[in-house]
């Protein structure tokens, strides 16, 4: 019979002989012996040095996208495992597994550590854990259904969801570097420059004014604003009665001969409001005025913007070539330079110069008669010599100027009546080489100064007052 060997089946025991029982029992007690040393020097070694804990192995992600492809839950790698007889806070979450939309799509795989962050909230208020899903990521230009590869989340989907948001979605404009404006030291010096200063002075006196003018220089936007002032003038203050106006033709030229008188020449601006807004066409006039009248500070340029032309014989030529009505006013400076005392008594028509213009255009003559001009600015004297240093013919002295200052310079309120008589054809009487017999001229000339005389007179006689008519 064989020799059994101690230790090497328990059960056998009583095989045993005394004496190898009694070995049997040192053996025991020497294991016992040795036993309880071994745990005394552990305690000692690990009350010197702290156990260090292994760091959790996360798991790799290609075994978890093999786990969800076979349809297996993935477990988390750092999940959370009970110690010793203490009782987990919350039961482990295994992480939410998204449905794959077609038969290629991949399901995607939510991290286990944010399942069971989720599962310790919900627990913590006493609530269900949701299911916990994905964020929306069609927003970002990623379709989570169609790839083929699992989206992990954490700090590295952020990571990519940030740049691909501010890469691939960004505008291009956007990308482009930004354009510095000029400095506060630029734009001061840009202020200092002399440039800046004209053009802003041009703007400004380009506010009121038209881009396009005519030939001789009428502006429509500035005849538009100082009509206003004529049609004050026209209707409130000399109020101006139009009679004849029926005499003037709607349609082309037309060679209006008037008297002159009043100091300024206010009867041009009224005959040409007077025909621009009561005639039934509303044609324009463009009256011929004498050259002092251009060395004035601003009127001559005013006179020239509304439509009035530097009286001259090429001028009124042009002009009724373009089938306009222009306005002469034989008289000249003697008319509007002469005393009260000699008012509404024509002076000398010149050399006949208007005949000639109407018989080479073939412009039938209107005559006019303006009354009231002569009392707006009633002039006792003139002074000559102080006006040849200052470019005019002379200096005038009427009742309230140079006495009242610049107050003296305005207009008084007097009624004022435009007379417009029958036309004269001159070329269907004498024909369009007439005008180089200056006899002829001469004595056409003096018919029509008559007849402007005879006007005047005949609507005097019908006035009864100056203010009032």
């Amino acid at each position: 019979m064989a020799k059994s060997v101690l230790g090497d089946d328990p059960f056998a025991a009583g095989d045993r002989t005394p004496g190898d029982q009694g070995r049997a029992a040192k053996k025991a007690r020497a294991k016992k012996k040795t036993a309880k040393k071994a745990p005394t020097k552990k305690k000692s070694a690990a009350k010197k040095a702290p156990a260090k804990k292994a760091p959790a192995k996360k798991a790799p992600a290609k075994k978890t996208a093999k786990k969800a492809r076979a349809g297996k839950p993935a477990t988390p790698a750092n999940s959370d495992r009970p110690t010793g007889g203490a009782a987990p806070a919350s039961p482990p979450v295994a992480p939410t597994l998204r449905k794959p939309a077609g038969p290629g799509a991949v399901p995607l795989v939510i991290d286990g550590a944010a399942a069971r962050r989720a599962a310790r909230a919900t627990a913590t208020l006493g609530e269900a854990p949701p299911e916990a899903t994905p964020a929306p990521l069609s927003g970002h230009g990623i379709d989570p259904e169609a790839g083929r590869r699992p989206v992990h989340s954490g700090s590295l989907v952020d990571e990519l969801r940030r740049i691909e948001h501010h890469v691939t979605r960004r505008p291009r404009d956007a990308m482009q570097p930004a354009v510095r404006g000029p400095s506060l030291l630029d734009r001061v010096g840009q202020m200092m420059r002399p440039d800046t200063y004209r053009a802003w002075l041009s703007g400004w006196k380009m506010r009121t004014r038209s881009d396009v003018v005519d030939d001789f220089g009428l502006d429509p936007v500035y005849a538009e604003r100082w009509g206003k002032l004529l049609e004050f003038l026209y209707h409130s203050y000399f109020r101006v009665e139009a009679v004849g106006m029926d005499n003037l033709p709607d349609h082309g030229r037309a060679l209006i001969v008037s008297n002159h008188s009043g100091t300024l020449p206010l009867d041009g601006a009224m005959i040409m409001y007077a025909v621009r807004f009561c005639h039934p066409a509303h044609r324009d006039v463009r009256p011929l005025v004498e050259d002092f009248v251009f060395h004035f500070p601003f009127l001559g340029m005013t006179m020239n913007r509304i439509g009035c032309v530097r009286a001259c014989q090429e001028n009124a030529e042009r002009l009724l070539e373009g089938d306009q009505v222009v306005a002469v006013f034989p008289e000249g400076i003697k008319g509007i330079g002469k005393r009260y005392s000699k008012r509404y008594q024509l002076q000398r028509f010149g050399r006949g110069g208007f005949v000639k213009l109407a018989l080479k255009s073939g412009a039938p003559i209107i005559p006019a008669a303006v009354i009231g001009a002569e009392e707006a600015y009633p002039m006792l004297t003139k002074v000559t010599w102080l006006a040849k240093y200052l470019g005019i013919p002379y200096i005038p002295i009427t009742p309230t100027f140079p006495w009242l200052g610049p107050a003296g310079a305005l207009p008084l309120p007097s009624k004022w009546t435009i007379r417009f008589g029958e036309p004269m054809d001159l070329v269907g009487k004498h024909g369009t080489d007439a005008h180089n017999d200056r006899i002829l001229v001469n004595r056409l000339t003096e018919q029509v100064r008559s007849t402007i005389q005879t006007m005047v007179d005949d609507t005097l006689s019908s006035r009864r007052s100056i203010i009032f008519g």
